[in-house]
This record gives structure tokens, C-alpha cells and sequence, in this order.
């Protein structure tokens, strides 16, 4: 037979009576911080599910922070673009009507006036500031303005390339100035045309049948003129001294055609007259075009057919140029767009983490308020039994 002594009695309902008090207690915490899981030793697995998901959270939120970085840059960057392309749209208009021929040299003189305050607000853009003390194009960084106008024309300063954002998603936090202004291709993208003539004018060209053009390297023509009391002929030269054309027949406006390209000169070229044909390169400066045409046009020696020249010259790199902006712009639009959709699966991570956590560790409110119950009721009745018990005593007894 076992013996209960009353001393054991007590303790052991002192004892049960604390474990319902600490269970109530512990109820009423989980009630309160809505969380199941109070301390990792609750639930050392459910813990460690929630301390993963709150990383994948907060690596959300870090990712989150360098795509705004990277939506204010480019929408800065595509209203910049877009306030340049309609600087060179102004540009051309009015160099559109510069070519007129009722105009006198003090007209294209105020046209020119008039194209040099456009290219200094156009600089104002390249240059223009991110807000954060940064510059827009400054490519991989610039402590000052990227674009320096020298006497010899618009220069780049800053680091060519892009700063990406520090994420996983590879998003530009600048455009590289210098392929966006200076890098145009020149001419219609394949050929320049030039000319020495002051009588005579050539157009942009085009190409005809790209099999025969042939390479960079080797896209070198020169159209030479022969005048012979009325009969104008002309020659077309290679690069080697060979002829892609010989003794042909000059027609004002009609196309020059030679290897796979075509070309047309207009006016009235004399002997001796020549025009080139070169290969296009990337860099062609938007300011150098519009310097260009602003001193053709503030010369008035120039002959109608060299303002004509400078007219068709100028409004063919302009529209190079502006077609450099505005695909830069496209660009800028797409990486916008892209950046919606990273915000889109970025805010889904999060919702995925923020589920995961709250699965492992938040509280099932009704089970919670069940539960509570059932320790109050525990707890109300450990104590009646040591109130019960209390009474047992043989002094009370006695007594």
C-alpha cells in the first residue's frame, strides 16, 4: 500500500494548479500577439519555416527598392527622350523651311538664330539631372554635366555603359550618353553622300539590292562630273581605280545607280565637280548635325544650290538622330514596361512568403479562443481542488 502523506497532497496540487496558471497564461499571450508560435522553442520546424519566409520577405522588399530606383531613372530617362525628340522635331521644321528658296541670307540668318537656341535646350536635356545628384546619361557615372560644349562641338565626359540596379533583376539605372547622342549612324544608315559642289546638290541615297552592296571596307565611290560644251557625263570610281560606271549621261533628278545602290544629283554640276560615297558609321553627333546646318546657314556666300545641299544634309542627320532618340526611348518604354511586370512577380514572392510565414506561425483564432476556454476552465478547476484540499486538514479537523 502507498502511502500519500498530506505534505505530497499539497505539493502536488500546488504544482498542478501552476501548470494550469502557465498554460492560461501562455493562451491568453498566444490570443494576444495572434501568433501560435511564441518562441522557436514552440515549434522548433514551424520557426525555421517562418524565419525563411521572412528573409524571402525582406529580399522582396530589397528587390522591390531597386525597381523603384530603377522606374524613376527610366521615367525620367523617357521624358527626357521625349522632350528631345520634339527639340529636333522643331529643328527640322525649321530647317524644313530654311530651304526655301524666296529666303534671303537674313532669313536663314534668323532660322540659324533660331536652331542655335534649340541645340542649347537640347543640351540642357543630355545633361539633365536625376534628382538624386546624378545625371540621367551619365552612363556608369559623372560627377559633373556628361556633355561639355567645346569649340569643336559637343563632347561626352562621363563613363560610358549603364549602372544596373543591385537585384537580381538586371534593370538600367542610366542610359550611355554617348551611344544615345553621339552615335547615330551617319547617312541613310548603310552610305554617306558628300559634296564639293557649288552648283550641284545629292541626296541621302538609297540602297537597291542589298547582295551587291559591298563591304565597309571596300565602300568607297567617287562621282565625277565631265562637261563638254552642253553634254554632261559623269563617272562612277571604286575604291581600286576600277568604274562601276563610265561616261553615262547626265539628267538633272535622275538616279546615279552602281552597285546595288542608287543615288541622285540635281542641279547644274560643272567640270570637275565630284561627290563621295563613303560607308555609314556610328557617330553622328545630334549636335554636330544641327552645327552643321546653322553654319551653312549663317554664311551667305553660300550658293542656292549649297544651302540647298546643307538643307537636304542637315534634315537627313536629323532624322538619324532623332531615330537614335527615339529608340532609345522605345527602350526606355520596354524597360518601363518590364518593370511592371517585376513589380507584379516581386508583390507575388512577397504574398507567397507572407502565406508561408503566417502558416507556420500565426494563430487559428477560433481553435485559439476554444482553447483559451478549456485552460480557464482547467485553471477554475485546479482551484477548487486546493481550496478542497486545504480543508482536508486534520488541524482543521480538530479544530
Amino acid at each position: 500500500m502507498t502511502r500519500i502523506t498530506t505534505a505530497n497532497a499539497y505539493a502536488a496540487s500546488v504544482d498542478n494548479l501552476q501548470n494550469r496558471q502557465y498554460e492560461l497564461s501562455m493562451a491568453q499571450q498566444r490570443l494576444t500577439s495572434k501568433k501560435r508560435v511564441l518562441a522557436p522553442s514552440d515549434d522548433p520546424a514551424a520557426a525555421a519555416r517562418a524565419e525563411r519566409a521572412r528573409a524571402m520577405m525582406q529580399r522582396a522588399d530589397a528587390t522591390q527598392r531597386a525597381v523603384d530606383a530603377s522606374k524613376n531613372s527610366m521615367t525620367l530617362t523617357e521624358s527626357a527622350l521625349g522632350d528631345a525628340t520634339e527639340l529636333i522635331q522643331q529643328a527640322r521644321e525649321l530647317t524644313v523651311a530654311a530651304g526655301n528658296a524666296s529666303y534671303s541670307a537674313a532669313q536663314r540668318q534668323d532660322v540659324a538664330n533660331q536652331l542655335t537656341e534649340i541645340r542649347k535646350q537640347l543640351l540642357s536635356v543630355a545633361n539633365r539631372g536625376d534628382g538624386a545628384g546624378g545625371y540621367v546619361f551619365a552612363g556608369q557615372g559623372a560627377t559633373q554635366p556628361p556633355f561639355v560644349d567645346r569649340p569643336g562641338g559637343v563632347a561626352y565626359v562621363g563613363i560610358g555603359g549603364e549602372v544596373q540596379v543591385a537585384s537580381d533583376e538586371a534593370l538600367p539605372l542610366t542610359f550611355d550618353g554617348d551611344k544615345t547622342w553621339l552615335s547615330a549612324p551617319s547617312g541613310n544608315g548603310v552610305f554617306v553622300t558628300s559634296s564639293n559642289s557649288a552648283n550641284a546638290w545629292i541626296d541621302a541615297g538609297r540602297v537597291t539590292d542589298p547582295s551587291q552592296v559591298p563591304a565597309d571596307a571596300d565602300m568607297d565611290y567617287t562621282i565625277q562630273f565631265n562637261v563638254s560644251g552642253t553634254t554632261t557625263t559623269y563617272d562612277v570610281m571604286r575604291k581600286d581605280g576600277s568604274f562601276a560606271v563610265s561616261g553615262a549621261p547626265y539628267e538633272t533628278g535622275k538616279a546615279i545607280e552602281f552597285d546595288g545602290m542608287a543615288t541622285t544629283v540635281s542641279g547644274a554640276p560643272v567640270n570637275g565637280d565630284t561627290f563621295k560615297v563613303t560607308p555609314s558609321q556610328p557617330q553622328l553627333s545630334a549636335f554636330d548635325a544641327l552645327d552643321k546646318i546653322i553654319a551653312g546657314l549663317k554664311d551667305p556666300a553660300k550658293s542656292g544650290a549649297e544651302v540647298t545641299q546643307t538643307v537636304q544634309s542637315g534634315l537627313r542627320d536629323l532624322d538619324a538622330s532623332a531615330g537614335q532618340l527615339q529608340g532609345t526611348r522605345s527602350l526606355a518604354g520596354e524597360i518601363l514596361n518590364r518593370i511592371d511586370g517585376v513589380t507584379g512577380r516581386v508583390a507575388d514572392l512577397k504574398d507567397y512568403a507572407e502565406g508561408t510565414r503566417s502558416a507556420a506561425e500565426d494563430l487559428d483564432m477560433v481553435k485559439a479562443i476554444s482553447d483559451f476556454q478549456n485552460q480557464q476552465t482547467n485553471y477554475s478547476a485546479a482551484l477548487q481542488t486546493y481550496a478542497s484540499l486545504q480543508k482536508m486538514s486534520m488541524f482543521d479537523y480538530i479544530k
